[in-house]
């Protein structure tokens, strides 16, 4: 019998635990982004996880794809800045394969990496310009190498793994985008608040998973 997503990982708790996190992190993820950027990522990201679960409570029928896919209205409509759109299209991305797959590891795969691609599309960033694609890229790896071979436990955790592997990296990156580009040698050593939301995101859905299936992490 093959393992899905929907055996192990409810999208309804994966956002809220991201919310839980994003509310219990707020302070530090601002105090990030004022070193290196705007220093609206944590009030930005904590309005955004605040509106997704507004729209969750008022779903009829919280299926994951519905699930995600209110929370990428919620983000998408109601929150300005860089951050939450592009938290938005992740999310989209992730309802729509979910919604026309089912919920498998592989969905999850597809899913990021067409997340990964629409970021990309839209916010011109490469791996390495020290932005949220240098941890949303291989945690898109590590859910396509998991595919087909892994449960979502295990493939989740690779890709929590993987993408606080990328926020490390972060630190030690010059930016080349947004603000801190502009910021040269005094933003390194800084990991980037972005990568850092998007390390919170994967943890999350490991957590949640561990919780519902231990016995598959």
């Amino acid at each position: 019998m093959t393992t899905t997503a929907r055996d192990t990982l409810s999208a309804d708790a994966w956002i809220r635990r991201f919310a839980a996190s994003v509310r219990a992190t707020e302070a530090q993820l601002t105090a990030l982004d004022q070193k290196v950027g705007d220093g609206d990522f944590g009030s930005n990201l904590a309005a955004g996880t605040t509106a997704a679960l507004a729209r969750l409570d008022s779903l009829s029928s919280p299926d994951d794809a519905a699930c995600l896919e209110a929370a990428a209205n919620a983000f998408l409509d109601e929150i300005g800045g860089t951050s939450g759109p592009l938290f938005g299209l992740l999310l989209q991305s992730l309802a729509a394969t979910l919604k026309s797959s089912g919920a498998t590891t592989a969905a999850l795969a597809e899913g990021v990496a067409d997340g990964l691609a629409a970021i990309r599309r839209v916010g011109g960033a490469a791996p390495g310009d020290k932005t949220l694609v240098d941890a949303l890229a291989p945690a898109a790896e590590a859910l396509r190498a998991a595919s087909g071979t892994a449960p979502p436990a295990r493939a989740l955790a690779d890709a929590a793994e993987s993408a606080w592997r990328g926020v490390r990296e972060t630190a030690r990156l010059r930016a080349r985008m947004g603000r801190s580009s502009y910021l040269g040698e005094r933003a390194e050593g800084v990991p980037d608040p972005g990568a850092v939301g998007v390390g919170l995101f994967f943890a999350s859905a490991g957590g949640v998973v561990r919780d519902l299936a231990p016995h598959l992490g």
